[in-house]
């Protein structure tokens, strides 16, 4: 197994728990683990004439996941001052336990956490091209399929999320509900459904039913997004290859998300959904609320069928992750509490430096030590009823 094996910081506080790390997927995952009506049209990658590497999805090319964005997407290490060789391959970077169980595993043990919840790599990709909702069902369940058993060896410490896509909402409830059953400790779903509905629109309360019913949480979790996201602002050929700016603003999908379960009044219907927002930082997270909290007071909140303010229901019902390297964390948790955060390395993806651990210590030192506690790993473990 390919990997490569810089220099590991530990982190000196017991207890952590990256509530949102990564998995490289084997290139033949869907080969072996879908079933075998869909074979024929398996994710794969191959290469063209040139050399460059591309995702095939449904059996055809992808428009957008080829060359280096995909070769070079699981190379935590690279920096603007260290970039990724020319020429590599997907995975042939691969830090180490990106891609084995056993690696990660000894990965945790050097960095001194205690267990991690795991997301897809690939498996966050397929859904910006696919609009055939019954074939993203059988991809997803071929994820889920995998992924626990990626983990079923770990001993709790590498925890299954299983990915369920809101195309076709039944489906998911259904494939929420086995993939707990075979092991996962709860679902997400990316920040758009192929029927461009809201991300909590009335049609996919089947799903917030079943999460309600299971009694496990429900994240929100970017993907990459498909061009009609895009907000029609500039011209797509401006941001169309800008990936500086369209990283950056890529959180804003996983805002929008967040906001529609107060806009249907989600949380009155499900008064004990529990949402994860992750990967969009948290430093905002605090504006955010007040801000809806204002419209909801305004005549314009006369429309709105809630029965309390949206502060109300995060309170309750939400939590959200947040970046190593964000300063402002400590004001967010004195604002919104100290029971409202998870931390996340992201690892091994490329749009964060590799040097999470070293950011985590630092910030972890300029919390008391309930906060600290709270953060590092007390409150994903709550949530998601994990236990070493």
């Amino acid at each position: 197994m390919p990997h490569t094996s810089g220099k590991i910081e530990k982190l000196g506080f017991p207890g952590a728990i990256d509530a949102d790390g990564h998995v490289l997927e084997p290139r033949d995952l869907w080969e072996r683990y879908l079933e075998q009506k869909y074979k024929s049209r398996a994710i794969r990658i191959k290469e063209d004439a040139g050399g460059k590497e591309y995702m095939e999805i449904g059996g055809r090319p992808s428009r957008f996941l080829r060359g280096r964005l995909l070769s070079t997407i699981g190379v935590m290490d690279a920096t603007r001052h260290n970039p990724p060789p020319p020429g590599i391959k997907y995975a042939s970077q691969a830090p180490l336990g990106a891609m084995d169980a056993k690696e990660r595993i000894a990965r945790l043990d050097a960095e001194g956490l205690a267990a991690a919840f795991l997301y897809p790599t690939l498996g966050l990709l397929f859904e910006t091209e696919c609009d055939d909702a019954d074939l993203c069902q059988a991809y997803t369940r071929a994820y889920n399929r995998w992924i626990a058993d990626f983990c079923s060896g770990s001993g709790g410490r590498l925890v299954p999320v299983a990915h369920v896509s809101l195309g076709d909402p039944g489906g998911a409830a259904r494939e929420l509900e086995r993939a707990v059953k075979d092991g996962c400790k709860g679902g997400f779903v990316s920040q758009f459904a192929l029927t461009r509905k809201p991300t909590a629109h009335p049609d996919h309360d089947v799903l917030f039913a079943k999460a309600q019913e299971l009694g496990v949480p429900l994240g929100i979790h970017p993907t990459f997004e498909p061009p009609w996201t895009l907000p029609g602002r500039f011209d797509r050929r401006f941001v169309r290859e800008d990936y500086f700016y369209l990283n950056v603003t890529a959180p804003d999908g996983i805002r929008h998300a967040f906001t529609s379960f107060f806009q249907y009044a989600t949380f009155d219907k499900f008064p004990a959904l529990k949402l994860i927002v992750l990967e969009a930082g948290a430093g905002w997270i605090r504006y955010w609320l007040d801000r809806m909290d204002s419209v909801y007071e305004s005549v314009i909140g006369r429309g709105l069928r809630l029965r309390e303010r949206p502060s109300f229901y995060f309170e309750r019902n939400c939590w959200i992750s947040s970046d190593p390297d964000e300063k402002s964390l400590p004001a967010m948790i004195d604002l919104c509490g100290a029971d409202k955060f998870f931390w996340a390395s992201d690892f091994p993806h490329l749009d964060h430096p590799g040097n999470y651990i070293e950011e985590l210590r630092e910030a972890a030192g300029r919390l008391d030590a309930p906060a600290r506690a709270k953060l590092l790993g007390e409150n994903v473990a709550r949530v998601y009823g994990w236990r070493p």
